[in-house]
């Protein structure tokens, strides 16, 4: 259950961390509102899964997630740069991702 919350965590973070692009700075009230739900949902759910997970593991699990969803939207939403060395680096990114899981015992 730890991990399901973790995952969702991160994927609220992603939500979040794309969310701050379209506030335009905090000043759409909507995207602000909806960017500041997320936030807090992200982190009461990270500190959830902090109850049984090592605190190491699940915050850089919640990070990879975040860093690596924001970098997909981004070259999406934004078109921002995919190029190989990019792509790679959030394959490791991936990578490292699951070692934590696989490695944490939980």
């Amino acid at each position: 259950m730890a991990w399901m919350l973790l995952v969702l965590a991160g994927l609220l973070e992603v939500g979040w961390a794309i969310g701050l692009k379209y506030t335009e700075g905090f000043t759409r009230p909507l995207p602000t509102a909806l960017t500041l739900i997320s936030m807090v949902a992200s982190m009461g759910l990270l500190g959830l899964a902090t109850k049984t997970l090592p605190i190491g593991t699940a915050y850089g699990v919640w990070v990879g997630i975040g860093a690596v969803g924001a970098a997909i939207l981004g070259i999406v939403l934004f078109g921002e740069s995919a190029n190989a060395a990019r792509l790679g680096f959030m394959a490791l990114m991936v990578v490292a991702i699951i070692g934590l899981k696989v490695t944490s015992g939980h």
